[in-house]
């Protein structure tokens, strides 16, 4: 992921202008993550060090979700929609 789209996920996601780690933030950055990681072990099968990186990540993922979940159901369904996780 260049500078350049981690800037711009984090201006589409942020809470006000100085917000750069929020939950919303950091749940749009490992999804980013997680379908490159996808598309590069499609290609790349017996990539297990990544294999376990991705899983590390969906797993961080799942609980940021967990808890923007128990603490604003709406802004959580507003990240899934946007993100189109959900299928």
């Amino acid at each position: 992921m260049t500078k350049e789209e981690k800037t711009a996920l984090i201006k589409d996601f942020q809470k006000n202008e100085k917000d750069c780690g929020s939950a919303e933030v950091q749940i749009a950055i490992l999804t980013n993550e997680i379908n490159n990681l996808t598309e590069h072990l499609k290609t790349h099968i017996h990539d297990f060090h990544s294999k376990r990186g991705l899983q590390i990540k969906v797993g961080r993922r799942r609980k940021l979700l967990d808890y923007l979940k128990r603490t604003d159901v709406v802004k959580y369904r507003e990240v899934i929609q946007k993100l189109n996780i959900r299928k």
